[in-house]
């Protein structure tokens, strides 16, 4: 399977080797959706970033907890659990490793609402448990992830 995203970005009349120039650009996925990006003003100043965009770190924050969500969802419904809804405030932690700035770890924090039958608490620890385990996402990175819920 492939899969193919377009990453767009242009100077705008920027001189560039000063390194003043706008980290604002553009993903273009295949059905259609373009997200505006940046670099997170975090890392570079504003107005050279744009703080409104999204950044990488915070959509590799929310591709784990997305991925951990369909995975959690799609292992629940052949058990006969039915889900209202699931909202997770995913936290990602960035520090120096080996002299190197990586997300070392994602917090998942998730909060499910069931319709009838609730799964005690072991259930619940075992799906996500199962959800990391099947998560394509969890399996392709170094960096920690737990779920705190």
């Amino acid at each position: 399977m492939k899969m193919t995203v377009e990453v767009r970005w242009e100077r705008q009349a920027a001189v560039f080797t000063d390194k003043r120039y706008s980290r604002a650009h553009t993903w273009h996925f295949d059905g259609g959706q373009v997200v505006p990006a940046s670099a997170s003003p975090h890392i570079v100043p504003l107005p050279y970033s744009v703080e409104a965009n999204v950044d990488p770190e915070e959509a590799y924050i929310a591709a784990i907890s997305s991925c951990h969500m369909l995975t959690f969802l799609s292992l629940a419904a052949p058990k006969g659990l039915v889900i209202e809804s699931y909202t997770d405030r995913a936290t990602g932690v960035m520090e120096k490793v080996n002299g190197k700035l990586v997300v070392s770890r994602v917090d998942l924090d998730p909060t499910i609402v069931y319709v009838g039958e609730q799964p005690n608490a072991s259930t619940q620890a075992e799906l996500h448990h199962q959800a990391h385990e099947q998560c394509f996402i969890a399996n392709s990175v170094k960096t920690d992830i737990q779920v705190v819920a």
